[in-house]
């Protein structure tokens, strides 16, 4: 039987650095009961070393809920993984993709595309200490690597140590000579090699990611793959891409309005405001509520505006709203 993790894999919203907090995920599970979502990456020495267990706090109303990992050290990625699934999280996922210099620095991220043995040396201590899945995120290849031999070739090495879920971001990654932001773009995408694995790889359930912007964009790689993430897009446009997604499971899935996910978010906002938080903690994260409708520059004005005001809350939710109703009433 599938795991939680591998049956909500069919659609996941992407770790994003400085985006996919507990508020952020809190409001994008307002859209849909099935997505599985990610925490931003928290790095194995953090919690180990550090001892900054707080990174890994979410509610429960956030599940189905899986944390990524940032390490190279096996025995550290083993803690680190124990302490996720203590935590509760469905799934503890790899990161072999991230480009940033700071990641580089620590030996992690997607320079480990440059040592598929030590990638499977970390899985596997990983997959030791923990009964939930493990899973990796990971690029085609990076820098001058040939990715047609390299996706393979670690693909292969993970698979090899007990792993059965992937996701491929499909383009390289630069380590040099290009920003994080840059390497989202500049680097061709390169589906074509990413569904190949799918028949390569048949044991494996291989996700796909990068350049992905809609629903019906997921849909479409669907027909190949086992699962699609999204990123910007799902922060960015929510309601556009997550509103119709339990229709990936279930078509018959009803979908939720707008006001149905504000009236849903509320309570938590106020429990955030109460537990000595901003309303502008939040509030960042749904700034795209309404993209493409009437209202949607009102919308973002008005709680960008005031929403890091002192003493800010839930009246300023209620303007921003009233804003909307009245642009799409006239």
């Amino acid at each position: 039987m599938p795991s939680p993790a591998h049956k909500s894999a069919r659609l996941s919203v992407a770790p994003m650095m400085a985006w996919t907090d507990r508020n952020c995920r809190m409001f994008h599970r307002q859209f849909t009961q099935h997505t599985l979502l990610y925490t931003e990456m928290v790095t194995s020495a953090a919690l180990v070393r550090g001892g900054a267990l707080r990174l890994l706090d979410f509610d429960a109303g956030e599940h189905p809920v899986a944390v990524q990992l940032g390490g190279s050290d096996p025995a550290e990625l083993a803690q680190a993984a124990r302490l996720a699934q203590d935590h509760g999280y469905v799934e503890v996922n790899l990161n072999v993709g991230c480009p940033s210099d700071r990641v580089q620095s620590g030996t992690f991220g997607a320079v480990l595309m440059k040592s598929p043995e030590l990638v499977a040396e970390c899985v596997a201590a990983m997959q030791d200490a923990v009964k939930i899945p493990v899973t990796v995120k990971c690029r085609i290849g990076v820098d001058d690597q040939e990715p047609a031999e390299v996706l393979p070739a670690f693909l292969e090495a993970v698979q090899a140590t007990g792993v059965r879920q992937v996701t491929v971001h499909a383009r390289k990654a630069w380590l040099k000579g290009l920003s994080p932001k840059e390497n989202r773009d500049i680097p061709p995408l390169d589906y074509a090699l990413v569904h190949q694995m799918v028949t390569a790889f048949p044991e494996l359930s291989l996700a796909i990611n990068g350049g992905i912007e809609t629903l019906d964009a997921a849909a479409a790689h669907l027909e190949r793959m086992d699962g699609v993430m999204i990123g910007r897009a799902a922060y960015h446009q929510p309601a556009d891409v997550l509103m119709g997604a339990d229709r990936l499971w279930d078509p018959a899935a009803p979908l939720r309005s707008c006001a149905e996910v504000l009236d849903r978010m509320e309570p938590h906002i106020a429990r955030h405001l109460e537990g000595g938080g901003t309303l502008h903690q939040v509030t960042r994260h749904m700034l795209g509520l309404f993209a493409g409708q009437p209202g949607a520059r009102a919308w973002r004005r008005i709680l960008s505006e005031g929403a890091t005001r002192p003493g800010a809350g839930l009246e300023l939710i209620a303007q921003a709203r009233g804003a909307v109703e009245q642009t799409q009433a006239a």
